[in-house]
């Protein structure tokens, strides 16, 4: 979460908000907000789902600890899911990474027909999609 405090405004830049989401309830997170000086400075909102539906709803529960992997989400105003990761919970993730996705999905989402390719960064040339594409990649 440290990561993502560090680049929150950079997501607000993009017109994108950002969940935590743990399956703890809201009196752990104020427990661990007292106790962490990195959650002490979040300021995007922590949803607790004890009840684990929003976790089950995204295929990312744990079933056999009744906790969550380690997942992201990029999620149109319209609801649909342009990108998604989920990650085993030693490997650590990277809110640059996921800032590039968020403007590329915001990029096509405000450029019908045009798609980014791989590696693809705020600026650089997009590609169109069509049948003058196939076989040029």
């Amino acid at each position: 979460m440290g990561d993502l405090v560090e680049t929150y405004d950079e997501f607000k830049k993009e017109g994108c908000e950002i969940y935590s989401v743990s399956t703890d309830t809201h009196f752990s997170h104020k427990a661990w907000h007292d106790a962490s000086r990195t959650v002490q400075k979040v300021r995007f909102p922590m949803i607790a789902d004890p009840t684990q539906q929003l976790c089950k709803m995204f295929g990312v529960l744990n079933e056999e600890e009744g906790t969550a992997h380690r997942a992201s989400f990029v999620i149109a105003p319209n609801g649909e899911i342009m990108a998604y990761e989920v990650h085993h919970p030693s490997v650590g993730r990277n809110s640059r990474e996921l800032l590039r996705k968020v403007q590329a999905a915001k990029f096509t989402v405000e450029n019908d027909g045009e798609s980014c390719p791989a590696k693809w960064t705020s600026g650089q040339p997009t590609l169109r999609s069509g049948i003058g594409l196939v076989g040029k990649l």
